[in-house]
């Protein structure tokens, strides 16, 4: 991904991220929003980024799309590393576990998140890889 973009993405986030906590947990594209921070595999340092969600009781599912992007994005790679993660989310701040979700789990979640947010089957045929599916539960 072009440079330019990677910086308009990020600051993209940071604002989304400012305005979420802001509002109180609401989300400001009119989709159901979370805000998952992770920490850094090499820098140890924490990062928050928004990002669209579908929910299963306690579980929350998370897509590691990056527009399509064939490089997953960055965070995507610190939770593999650190799957202890935090996720704010309807102004309460938890402690959670991810994990990618295999192949036949996927299969089961992906028309739901689809439903909520389209662009992303757009997202998996612009790419060669298998765009993860990350699960969310409470730790």
């Amino acid at each position: 991904m072009h440079p330019a973009i990677v910086a308009l993405v990020r600051g993209i986030s940071r604002t989304h991220t400012t305005l979420y906590r802001l509002l109180g947990g609401r989300g400001v594209l009119g989709r159901n929003t979370l805000l998952l921070t992770t920490r850094g595999r090499k820098t140890g340092r924490e990062t928050t980024i928004p990002l669209f969600h579908v929910a299963e009781g306690d579980r929350l599912y998370v897509v590691a799309s990056m527009g399509g992007n064939d490089k997953a994005p960055g965070w995507y790679a610190n939770l593999t590393a650190n799957p202890d993660v935090r996720v704010e989310l309807n102004g309460e701040t938890k402690p959670y576990r991810a994990r990618t979700v295999t192949d036949d789990e996927k299969a089961r979640v992906w028309p739901k998140l689809t439903a909520m947010y389209k662009p992303y089957d757009a997202y998996q045929e612009r790419t060669t890889r298998k765009i993860p599916v990350i699960e969310l539960t409470p730790a």
